[in-house]
């Protein structure tokens, strides 16, 4: 028992650490420059973008629904800012490389070219056969326990983790499909669900982790191990929903 309380007060005391900084890319002067200067005159050098449209007064102007594409042709299309950061990104990184520099992330991600309307395609197709391996490993889970093994007379499996796994399952699989939709198109929604699907994995991966190891069948002490690391996720992901998206502490906690 001092073995398992030594224990999950160290993992504790390693969730509070020094968070630093993140991105250098999009910290740079010239970088901020050309944002402003992009939703001002809605260009990036000769390149104009057609979604920043302005009125007299510098206002940005959208057109009228009536005459907006449908949602299945606007997929692959990209809001103002979001053409802006990622022309003024290229531009940077034009300039670095006839520097000899290396390259640099801009807000948490290294730069990438878009294919096919993804931001991030290879991002895409590693979270997309993550997701698939995660379902094809819970289907496995579910044929052996339920149709493999012996059951208990009301047909419940005798493996006393097997809720706590299925669990488990579900939320990895809700996490690779925000990795994979977020990495496909990063707005402020899809980012938020991809940094909490993958916060509330990771708090939850902890707690199997510690039940499992350390056998704990007693539903008290499940609950007491479990409340401070429930308390711990749920605040991160309100913090990151509702005040800041640190991406700092978001690579701390989930890096």
């Amino acid at each position: 028992m001092d073995i398992f309380v030594f224990s999950f007060f160290l993992v504790l005391s390693c969730l509070s650490v020094i968070v630093v900084d993140a991105s250098k890319g999009d910290a740079h002067p010239l970088y901020r420059s050309c944002i402003r200067q992009c939703e001002e005159t809605g260009c990036v050098g000769p390149k104009c973008f057609p979604q920043c449209s302005f009125s007299s007064d510098g206002e940005l102007v959208g057109r009228p629904w009536y005459i907006q594409e449908p949602l299945y042709l606007q997929w692959k299309k990209w809001d103002c800012l979001s053409d802006c950061r990622y022309y003024c990104m290229l531009d940077r990184e034009k300039e670095k490389e006839l520097l000899n520099h290396d390259p640099v992330k801009y807000h948490g991600k290294w730069p990438f070219k878009r294919i096919y309307g993804m931001q991030e395609p290879a991002s895409v197709a590693f979270s997309a056969l993550n997701l698939a391996m995660h379902f094809h490993g819970w289907v496995s889970f579910f044929i052996v326990l339920y149709y493999k093994l012996p059951l208990k007379d009301g047909k419940k499996a005798y493996y006393e983790y097997a809720s706590l796994w299925h669990i488990y399952a579900f939320f990895s699989l809700n996490s690779w499909l925000w990795s994979a939709v977020f990495h496909s198109r990063d707005v402020d929604v899809t980012e938020k669900l991809d940094y909490s699907s993958a916060v509330i994995l990771l708090g939850y991966s902890l707690i199997l982790a510690i039940l499992r190891s350390f056998n704990i069948r007693d539903e008290a002490t499940r609950v007491m191990v479990s409340a401070p690391l429930i308390a711990f996720v749920i605040t991160h992901v309100m913090y990151l929903n509702f005040y800041k998206l640190d991406y700092g502490k978001s690579l701390l906690v989930n890096p």
